[in-house]
């Protein structure tokens, strides 16, 4: 059984379409037309209501140290559900998912491919409760931060490269071990739609060391939210979960490779953007 979608205010989902069906959408997708004074308006109104949702949730959280994790996380998931069915309501932003089935109700890691802050907001409301890796500058922003180093994130210095790989594989197995799920971003950092970097062995080497399986997941929502943008443009993200890939006796390296090509080959069919530029270090 899936994590409870107790956020009754979220848009539909449709679980149950093949990702060959989804293709011709694609490249027949209307995005509505809407004028840059527009677009500004709804960004802006929806601007609003998240960081005013922040200040009213991120608080109950710091007071809430002493709930259980479950209890705190699930107010996390409150916010980024609310923030979802916002988005749709000011922005016309929804969402479509494919492969649900394959969402285990055990412990996986989770690769994927980041774009937007959309799938930050997506995977917290829609999946279980799972350890980030995060950058950890992150837990210096004031409430924000806070209330997220109560989720039990597993936040890295960047800069200290092997040193990191070894916290998250340390980290990691310890929050498997106690039946969270762990999320990875292989490629490190959000990129822009027709943008493909390197993807990072992190992930695998914590699932090969571990023995837990991978759960892979494309979207496109880089398109309709970029990295770093204010203007949030109307359409639909296609979300799609792949099968599990077992870890038990692989390589990091052949079971990165088998991540990389199943989240890329997904992307080429759910995106309107091809590919222009492959980055091939961090």
């Amino acid at each position: 059984m899936i994590w409870p979608r107790w956020l009754a205010f979220s848009s539909p989902v449709m679980n149950d379409r093949p990702i060959q069906e989804l293709q011709p959408l694609m490249s027949a997708q209307v995005r509505f037309a809407v004028s840059t004074p527009s677009l500004f308006l709804r960004s802006l109104l929806f601007s609003l209501g998240m960081i005013t949702s922040l200040t009213l949730i991120a608080p109950l959280i710091v007071v809430g140290f002493f709930l259980p994790f479950v209890r705190r996380y699930q107010l996390s998931q409150m916010w980024a559900g609310f923030n979802i069915w916002w988005l749709r309501v000011t922005c016309g932003i929804t969402y479509q998912v494919t492969g649900a089935e394959h969402i285990p109700n055990r412990p996986v890691i989770v690769m994927a491919k980041h774009q937007s802050t959309w799938e930050t907001l997506f995977f917290n409301w829609y999946l279980p409760p799972m350890a980030w890796v995060v950058k950890r500058e992150l837990l210096w922003v004031p409430l924000f931060g806070w209330a997220l180093a109560l989720l039990r994130p597993i936040a890295i210095n960047r800069k200290l490269g092997s040193a990191a790989v070894k916290q998250v594989i340390r980290q990691g197995m310890a929050h498997l071990r106690r039946g969270q799920w762990v999320l990875i971003f292989p490629e490190g950092t959000r990129t822009a739609p027709g943008v493909r970097k390197r993807y990072g062995l992190g992930g695998a080497v914590l699932a090969t060391h571990s023995g837990f399986p991978v759960l892979p997941i494309a979207h496109n929502a880089g398109e309709f939210w970029s990295r770093r943008g204010f203007f949030k443009r109307p359409g639909t993200v296609h979300v799609v979960f792949g099968p599990l890939l077992e870890s038990a006796g692989r390589s990091p390296q052949a079971l990165n490779q088998q991540v990389e090509d199943w989240i890329e080959s997904n992307m080429a069919a759910i995106s309107a953007v091809p590919i222009t530029s492959v980055v091939t270090d961090k």
